[in-house]
């Protein structure tokens, strides 16, 4: 287990690297960005399932699905109806508790920016902080070795003119000399300080990394474990979705056990029956028949009314000028 730890795995031989903590940062930064995408994920199916839901709905309640049909099957379709109803309330619930997840994760995505922010300016801090005096620690050993260079050229000079005459040219040698032994032990000392404020701040950078790294690494495992929850909740609200529905769909499918083909037919003819007689057959009437107008089985009759009598014989013969007129009424204009 140890060399899984961040704090054992992240360091560099070069003492102003940061990749190994750049490296920690992208993967955080990989981390946070992937729990942004299944929030936005979760938002996205809310409002498909909330479409789904309110779209289920409109035509559980306005379409017409078999509303003339009569006893038990009649039945049967409105529990149909009222479950698909409940369905797509069930839908409409879910696009709420999914959203209501969204929340959660972009909660806790928040909390987590808010920790890291922290240790992250602190962090800053000692990475510029170390930067800065390993400058001026390399600036005081540069200045150091220059001075070291003064007073060997000023100890060399003082041996070359040992066989000097001019004692004024020999004591401004060994001037020039004790001064550059005073510039190096000067140097030294600050070469020396800036080495031990710089190991000072090492230690601290060092202690630092590794509070960072544990904290680092216990968000990773909170964010991983909170993503693996977030999606094993979502599966399971998803699951239970068609549990519910089945169940719904279950109270149909009892109701349609319930039907009868046999009572809904008998149902029909009690409710719209018109009579038990069929029509006779339509006999032959002769027209010069006397019963003629007897009734016909099974149709209505009218009031009998006499048959007309036989044409009457004309008065006058056919000859006659005459002969048009009936009794005292003339078909001729007078």
């Amino acid at each position: 287990m140890t060399g899984s730890l961040f704090k054992g795995n992240f360091w560099n031989t070069d003492i102003l690297s940061t990749i190994g903590y750049d490296s920690i940062i992208q993967h955080l930064n990989n981390g946070r960005k992937n729990c942004k995408e299944f929030e936005d994920f979760l938002k996205e199916r809310a409002s498909i399932e909330e479409k789904y839901g309110k779209d289920l709905l409109n035509l559980s309640r306005k379409k017409p699905c078999g509303q003339t049909e009569i006893n038990t099957l009649k039945r049967a379709l409105e529990v149909f109806k009222q479950q698909v109803d409940k369905v797509a309330q069930c839908h409409i619930q879910l696009a709420q508790n999914l959203r209501d997840e969204a929340r959660k994760m972009e909660e806790f995505r928040e909390k987590q920016k808010l920790q890291r922010k922290k240790t992250e300016i602190i962090m800053d801090a000692a990475h510029k902080q170390r930067n800065l005096q390993f400058k001026k620690t390399m600036d005081a050993k540069k200045t150091y070795e220059q001075k070291c260079r003064d007073k060997d050229e000023a100890e060399q000079a003082v041996h070359r003119s040992a066989n000097l005459v001019n004692p004024k040219q020999q004591e401004k040698l060994f001037v020039k000399l004790a001064t550059s032994k005073t510039a190096v032990e000067d140097s030294d000392k600050a070469y020396m300080q800036h080495i031990n404020t710089m190991d000072k701040i090492r230690e601290d950078w060092q202690c630092e990394h590794v509070k960072a790294c544990e904290v680092f690494e216990a968000q990773e495992c909170e964010r991983i474990n909170f993503f693996r929850n977030a999606l094993w909740l979502h599966v399971n609200q998803l699951s239970q979705q068609c549990v519910t529905s089945d169940e719904m769909y279950e109270q149909v499918r009892k109701s349609l056990e319930m039907c009868s083909i046999e009572k809904d037919i008998e149902y029909f003819v009690n409710q719209r029956k018109t009579g038990q007689i069929p029509p006779a057959p339509i006999r032959y009437e002769n027209f010069y028949c006397s019963n003629r107008n007897a009734a016909v089985p099974g149709k209505a009759t009218g009031p009998n009314l006499p048959r007309r009598g036989p044409l009457p014989v004309p008065k006058s013969s056919p000859d006659d000028p005459d002969y048009s007129l009936v009794s005292d009424y003339s078909l001729l204009y007078q």
